[in-house]
């Protein structure tokens, strides 16, 4: 896609608001943004000129919008930074493209909306995402590079990351082939290894959460509920609420327990891994709690069930990954990423492969003491039971009388 010239307004914006006035509908926004950016996307009154020649809006509406669009930019200005586009906005913040004039370079700046401003809760969370960003530095973590306040805007700057995410693909109706699933989760979970290793668990990965650079490099984002798994204090005011997104969260997570772990982090990608190699996630259901529920009682259906050409030694590591009970799932996130470096080479994935044939041991061992039982038990009642009433006595009864009727037989034609 041709890169936009750096003075250009925020055509996201201005499409926003063509939207919400009713002016035009959301396809017909984003078809023709797309095709002023396919001709080069210089020059804004082209794009005016586009909307205008496509009957969606006069030029003085367009104004109007171009105005509006301008004036909610220059709510969130940032010393040191220049603001350009909006990236996407969320249910927690707003994400600007922009460029840090000191050292010219184009960043991502995150700034959280003047609803938030009046929620500690929402700026400690929204702090404490930075400064967790700010511990990690790993080449598939998207880096984090200032954090702070100006006036009452509070912003987090990181690196800008030029692609799309895992959500953005599946959206588009495609799922992933397995190899290239594969290096996408591996990049991942190298990602979650570092994290892991320096105290902090994610607790919501999922496919908006892992970006792709053009050169197919996985960055794993947001570290909005990121937390120090020494963070006591912070477990203990949490437990009890569900942290997470329903399709790809835990069942210790659904639960609200204080002691989520690393575990919680498998089971999300575990999740996410599902979702990329099917299309289609792990647990649907009419509502977020419906969902929630079906993680917490349905059995998992093997995405090779669903999807033949997915191989039985990926489906086999998902399985682990996705265990209801967290002590069955991998008992780090090296002896993950062990068994997808295995089944990456075509080889068998070791830690998976031994927790189906100890539970298909275990399995064979009770069935095995259950018909010892029975048959002790079989033993035990013939024991208790009168002679006389036992099959036993009677076919012997009969063994005797036809063994003297035989024998008489023989005597009476030897005689004769």
């Amino acid at each position: 896609m041709p890169q936009q010239n750096e003075t250009s307004h925020d055509t996201i914006m201005i499409g926003k608001i063509i939207v919400e006035q009713g002016l035009a509908s959301q396809s017909q926004v984003e078809e023709c943004i797309e095709s002023w950016r396919d001709t080069g996307g210089q020059s804004i009154e082209d794009l005016a000129k586009m909307f205008v020649e496509r009957d969606l809006v006069t030029f003085g509406q367009f104004k109007r919008v171009q105005k509006a669009a301008s004036q909610h930019a220059s709510q969130f200005e940032i010393p040191g930074y220049k603001m350009m586009e909006m990236l996407g906005a969320g249910a927690m913040a707003v994400v600007y493209r922009a460029k840090q004039v000191s050292l010219d370079r184009i960043v991502a700046v995150k700034v959280l909306p003047k609803k938030f401003l009046k929620d500690p809760e929402y700026i400690a969370r929204f702090l404490a995402e930075g400064r967790a960003a700010a511990k990690l530095n790993h080449p598939n973590i998207v880096q984090a590079i200032d954090v702070g306040q100006s006036g009452e805007s509070h912003y987090f700057v990181m690196e800008y990351v030029e692609g799309q995410s895992v959500h953005d693909r599946l959206q588009e109706g495609k799922y992933y082939d397995e190899k290239t699933a594969l290096d996408i989760i591996i990049q991942t979970a190298e990602a979650l290894a570092h994290a892991h290793e320096k105290g902090f668990i994610h607790r919501d990965v999922k496919p908006h959460n892992i970006m792709i650079t053009k050169k197919g490099i996985a960055k794993l984002a947001d570290m909005g509920l990121a937390r120090q798994m020494s963070d006591e204090k912070a477990a203990l005011e949490e437990e009890g609420k569900a942290y997470g997104t329903p399709y790809y969260i835990s069942p210790e997570q659904i639960r609200g327990r204080a002691d989520i772990d690393f575990r919680a982090d498998i089971y999300g990608l575990g999740a996410t891994f599902y979702h990329m190699i099917t299309g289609k996630v792990p647990f649907d259901g009419a509502t977020p709690k419906d969902v929630m529920k079906r993680h917490l009682k349905e059995p998992l259906v093997p995405p090779d069930h669903i999807m033949p050409n997915v191989s039985a030694h990926v489906s086999e590591v998902i399985e682990v990954m996705m265990a209801k009970e967290r002590k069955e799932r991998y008992p780090s996130t090296r002896d993950l990423l062990a068994d997808l470096r295995a089944v990456a080479a075509g080889e068998v994935p070791m830690q998976a492969h031994k927790t189906f044939d100890l539970g298909s041991l275990a399995g064979a061992e009770a069935n095995t003491k259950s018909a010892v039982v029975d048959f002790s038990e079989g033993i035990k009642a013939m024991e208790q039971t009168p002679l006389i009433a036992q099959p036993i006595f009677w076919i012997l009864v009969a063994s005797g009388i036809l063994n003297i009727v035989l024998l008489i037989c023989v005597i009476m034609l030897w005689m004769g």
